[in-house]
């Protein structure tokens, strides 16, 4: 698969993309919001319509996740020469499959039962479809920039996110792997 050329292999992504849509709809995922429109930004997060509209707070945990998928497919791919295209569909893979299983009830139940999200339903289809392309879009950031960058981007964006809506991705892993009342309490507002 290393000899493909780099349209072949958006062209493989983009296959990925509509299958991962198909299949969210097909677990019963809503296209769009039931509130009937789409929003380029929903920034309440507690709200029904939270991952429901093409970006929320939660959109800079994607764009970190391709910082993270570039790195990972760098790290394990360079010893093997991997190209640029076969790194990216291998993130989009990664993203899409946790895509995928972030709105299984198993996950969204998860979420609700030991996080903030309880009035969570998992994404739109919309807004998950968004989630793997701001995932692109990090990991795009992430092999054009110095390291240094993207490293004190992560931190900036963690930090940012966490003081406005008291949650990020570091805090969304801690809570789904062990969850902690005093995090909990404090996102709560208390």
């Amino acid at each position: 698969m290393r000899n493909l050329t780099f349209k072949q292999y958006l062209i493989l992504g983009f296959a990925l993309i509509i299958a991962h849509a198909l299949i969210l709809y097909f677990m019963g995922q809503v296209l769009i919001c039931r509130c009937g429109y789409v929003k380029l930004w929903h920034g309440i997060t507690f709200s029904s319509e939270n991952s429901q509209h093409l970006s929320d707070w939660y959109t800079f945990s994607h764009i970190i996740h391709g910082f993270a998928f570039y790195g990972l497919t760098w790290l394990l791919g360079r010893k093997r020469a991997w190209s640029i295209g076969l790194m990216l569909l291998l993130s989009l893979g990664a993203e899409i499959a946790w895509e995928i299983f972030e709105n299984t009830d198993f996950v969204i139940n998860r979420y609700r039962e030991v996080t903030i999200s309880l009035d969570y339903y998992g994404d739109s289809v919309i807004n998950s479809i968004f989630d793997v392309l701001f995932m692109a879009f990090g990991f795009g950031m992430a092999a054009y920039f110095p390291v240094w960058s993207i490293v004190a981007l992560t931190i900036f964006l963690e930090i940012f996110v966490g003081y406005l809506i008291r949650d990020n991705l570091t805090l969304n892993i801690i809570m789904l792997i062990y969850p902690m009342d005093w995090i909990l309490r404090w996102q709560g507002g208390g």
